[in-house]
Order: C-alpha cells, then sequence, then structure tokens
C-alpha cells in the first residue's frame, strides 16, 4: 500500500514515523501480511500517514489553497493536520494511541458494524431503538450518505438486524468488515484513553476550516480535543457535514488518501458538485489539470 507515497516522502514515513509507532511503517505497508496491516492499531497510522503524506506532495505540486476540510473518522485527524491543527509527529503519535484504544476497546466484548441500505438516519433509529427495547445494543454510527447509514452493536444485534433486515424495512443490511463496534458506547474506553492523548499535544488555529464529524460545523481550536475524544463514542455526520459544506459554497470535492470511499459519499451526497480522487501520487497531474479551471476547492 503506497509505494509510490513512500518514495515520494521518505523524510515523513520513514525513521521519524518509525520512531512514533514502534514498527516499520513502510515494512507494514509494502510488505505485510495483510491481515496484520488490517488490524486496527496498524491501519490507522498507516492510513494517516499516507494520506497526509500523499496531501503534503498534492498540495506542494499544485499550490491548491483549500476552502475547507473534512474526514471520515480516522480522515478527520488527516484534515486537521492538513489545516495546521496538528504537526504531523504528533497527529501520529495520537492517531497511534487511537489505533490501540479502539482495539483494545473492541476486545472487551463481541461487537461490530453493519451498513443499512435504503435507510435514513431517522429509520435507523427507530430500528436501533426497538432493538435496545429487546434486551440489545444496537447504535446509529455513521451518517453516510442518502440511503447509507451504519450501526455498531453488538455480535448478536448485528447477527439479529441482518436477519430481519426486511421485516424491519430495510433493504438490505451489510455487516462491515470490522474488528469492533466503534463510534458507539462500546468504545468509551477508548474515550478516555484518547482524551488523555489529546490533552499532550498542542493545537493551533486551522488555516481552513475542518468540518467536525460529531457536530458536522467547523471546529474551533478550543474545542477540537473535546470533540475529537467525543468522535469515537458518537455517530459520525459525514453526510451532513458535506451539504453543510456545500452550502458554505464548496463545489468541488477531492478524496486524498489510500481509496475513493469518501468520494463516492460526496456524489451521492452532493449531486452537482465535482468530484476527483487522489489515491496515489500518478492522479496528482490529472487532478491538477481539473482543479486548474476551478475557483472553490
Amino acid at each position: 500500500m503506497g509505494r509510490e507515497v513512500f518514495e515520494a516522502r521518505p523524510d515523513l514515513l520513514g525513521d521519524r514515523a518509525d520512531r512514533a509507532l514502534g514498527f516499520s511503517l513502510r515494512s507494514m505497508c509494502l510488505d505485510g501480511p495483510e491481515e496484520e496491516l488490517t488490524r486496527t492499531q496498524h491501519a490507522q497510522p498507516a492510513l494517516f500517514a499516507l494520506s497526509f503524506a500523499l496531501w503534503d506532495v498534492f498540495v506542494t505540486e499544485t499550490g491548491v489553497t483549500p476552502a475547507g476540510g473534512a474526514g471520515h473518522s480516522l480522515g478527520e485527524y488527516t484534515a486537521l493536520t492538513a489545516a495546521g491543527v496538528f504537526d504531523f509527529d504528533s497527529a501520529l503519535s495520537v492517531v497511534a494511541r487511537r489505533g490501540r484504544a479502539m482495539a483494545a476497546a473492541a476486545e472487551l466484548a463481541p461487537s461490530g458494524m453493519a451498513a443499512l441500505l435504503g435507510a435514513d438516519e431517522a429509520e435507523a433509529e427507530v430500528i436501533c431503538a426497538r432493538r435496545r427495547e429487546m434486551g440489545g445494543r444496537l447504535e446509529v454510527a455513521n451518517i453516510n450518505a442518502p440511503g447509507q447509514v451504519v450501526v455498531a452493536g453488538g455480535s448478536s444485534d448485528i447477527e439479529w438486524l441482518v436477519g430481519n433486515a426486511r421485516e424491519l424495512g430495510v433493504r438490505r443490511a451489510i455487516p462491515l468488515k470490522v474488528s469492533g463496534a466503534f463510534h458507539s458506547t462500546f468504545m468509551e474506553p477508548a474515550a478516555a484513553v484518547l482524551a488523555t492523548a489529546l490533552e499532550e499535544v498542542e493545537v493551533g488555529d486551522p488555516s481552513f476550516p475542518v468540518w467536525a464529524n460529531t457536530t458536522a460545523s467547523p471546529h474551533q481550536a478550543d474545542a477540537v480535543k473535546g470533540l475529537l475524544a467525543r468522535q469515537v463514542v458518537a455517530p459520525v455526520r459525514f453526510s451532513e457535514s458535506l451539504v453543510n459544506m456545500a452550502a458554505a459554497g464548496i463545489d468541488t470535492f477531492i478524496h486524498v488518501g489510500p481509496g475513493d470511499v469518501t468520494a463516492g459519499l460526496a456524489r451521492r451526497t452532493v449531486q452537482d458538485a465535482r468530484v476527483l480522487v487522489v489515491s496515489d501520487i500518478a492522479d496528482i497531474e490529472a487532478a491538477a489539470g481539473a482543479i486548474g479551471t476551478m475557483d472553490r476547492l
């Protein structure tokens, strides 16, 4: 994962990152094994480091000045670091502790997540409330895009949901390949660890607005730490954030980082927006050409 990015920014992704993480980031990403890379405690710092390094190359080569930014869950740290709220080393250290804390919290009880296709937030809340009335533990975790809401709960709650999706009025419930019930009260132990980690780092004023997952509004420097600690136990309001960014005048969204998931969410949520993907160094030239004629980014 990210071979070109490692070659472009060895200063960020070499010994500097390894000292913060306690393992070789390059070896983990390029050699695996995949089951180790995809473990929460490894995947989170790897994705953050690669996404930020790719962003740094992108902005250096294009001269782009964003009108705003946002990230989905872990991606919020990338957006905040890109805006200068955190420095890279501090953010990487916090993200590494976040990954370990979330992995540890997930081990306390069998749990998971599922995507509800064809359901909005209100319908998902009704389903979760019904399960809780039955003695279960099901919560809305991500509001991703119109018709796509993710819920989190115990393993038995997810099994109940998948088995009864049609009866519950959902077109389909798809279990996600995750190790725990993220963005739910299952993560309360991780929130406590994260709050402590965040207290140890400095926060600066953002150079551009970054919409917060928990509020779908731009961060204020004095509230960043509290919102990020709360983020792991609260729903990610990504769809609402995108709508609010569009209302603020942003009409072009660029996904920067491995994969293209947030690009798909942006296309579904903001119908008239232009959406670009920069998932590796090779994508930068095409994106630079596309944004050359755009006013707002």
